[in-house]
């Protein structure tokens, strides 16, 4: 597949490494060596700060505000000169083209278009391929379904659970002309991955991003490798660090992603610590690009749940549910606490027992769970981004 920029991304790594100290220095006046010294820059910092108390530049210089979710608190507010809107641009078509997009081809977006980054992040990508874009935004599913079979859409933009709540309108996927997704804003597993394949029919890659960093596009998977997704070391330098005492993990381990923003004017971070637990490789791949991969998000130092003294992430139970056959790649986990101890229930909708399931948690997880079989359609599907856990504590 062609590469979008692939003077950037096919850069040799010590010309790579070169560029990115020289874009350090100049952002933060640090040398690359001196990175592990600095501090750490957190979430609750830019939370204190709320709205624009860590902006590097006047507000009259910025032409965006976004905002994160605040799915787990407050939101945080984040803006962008009209530099920062061009490299993100640039980044989003770089995944599309890295999914096969080229000039002409037809994007569905259906992340959510406003304060959220995903869709105007993907739709300014996607006009910066030349792509002709289907602005879609969340909501009205069964219209979704009907767009993509009329206007003919080869990439579908969404997040992963509301693209399983899509097909679930479809009439005929076999008519559809769709050739990839790119899914991400929350996390995913290799099964869900089969699921979204099989019931579209297309390659589904993974993209990663959060709003403090820039949005959607600081990584993407290849539709040749799949084994990662590239980071845009250009832009972003990438530790991966120990969640408890801050210090670097060896290559290829998990432990949690930061990022330093070293293109960024409105809002540069330094050492962001992302809460998301990942591994990174610097390999090559087999696509030709030269910067780092990351691996699928296997969980977040925040959304672990300690069971019964046993830690759950919930990625890891969705992975358990989608390898027993006759389950839907739909569920939720409820949180109680009746009495002394937390309890946890695992709801499904399928054609299996719920002693299948719960012996098959046990197996593999180690955990005690309560299972409950809902009929097709009682779990709530998701237009933006899932709602997988309950906690009634």
């Amino acid at each position: 597949m062609p590469i979008f920029q692939p003077e950037q991304e096919t850069m040799p790594r010590p010309e790579l490494e070169r560029l990115q100290a020289d874009r350090l220095r100049a952002r933060f006046g640090i040398e690359r060596d001196r990175l592990a010294e600095q501090p750490f820059t957190t979430k609750s910092q830019l939370r204190d700060s709320y709205p624009f108390g860590m902006l590097k530049v006047p507000l009259t210089e910025c032409i965006r505000i976004h905002a994160s979710s605040g799915t787990r608190g407050k939101a945080t507010i984040v803006a962008y000169t009209r530099n920062d809107i061009a490299v993100w641009a640039d980044c989003c078509a770089r995944a599309l083209a890295a999914a096969g997009g080229a000039p002409g081809s037809v994007v569905h977006v259906a992340y959510g278009y406003g304060l959220f980054t995903g869709g105007l992040g993907l739709h300014y990508g996607a006009e910066r391929l030349a792509c002709t874009v289907v602005p879609a935004s969340g909501g009205n599913t069964p219209r979704q379904a009907q767009l993509l079979e009329d206007l003919r859409a080869e990439i579908l933009c969404c997040t992963p659970s509301y693209a399983l709540a899509i097909a679930d309108y479809l009439d005929d996927p076999g008519s559809l002309a769709l050739r990839a997704g790119v899914f991400g804003a929350e996390p995913w597993t290799e099964g869900l991955r089969e699921a979204i394949e099989r019931a579209f029919g297309l390659t589904a890659l993974d993209i990663y991003g959060l709003s403090e960093v820039m949005g959607p596009g600081v990584s993407a998977e290849c539709v040749e490798g799949r084994d990662g997704a590239h980071i845009n070391e250009d832009h972003f330098l990438v530790e991966v660090v120990d969640p408890e005492s801050g210090e670097a993990v060896g290559e290829g381990e998990v432990g949690e992603l930061v990022f330093t923003t070293i293109t960024k004017e409105a809002l540069p971070l330094l050492r962001y610590r992302t809460g998301d637990l990942a591994s990174v490789t610097r390999k090559p791949c087999k696509c030709g690009r030269t910067f780092a991969r990351m691996s699928r998000i296997v969980g977040r130092t925040d959304d672990m749940l300690v069971i019964r003294g046993v830690n759950v992430f919930p990625s890891e139970v969705e992975r358990v549910l989608l390898e027993i056959p006759g389950l839907e790649p739909h569920y939720q986990l409820v949180v109680e606490r009746p009495q002394h101890l937390d309890e946890l229930t695992v709801q499904v909708e399928g054609d299996v027992r719920a002693s299948v399931v719960r012996a098959q948690l046990d197996r593999a997880l180690g955990i005690n769970a309560k299972v409950e079989i809902l009929r097709p359609g009682s779990i709530p599907r998701s237009e933006g981004k899932a709602l997988r856990v309950r906690d009634l504590r």
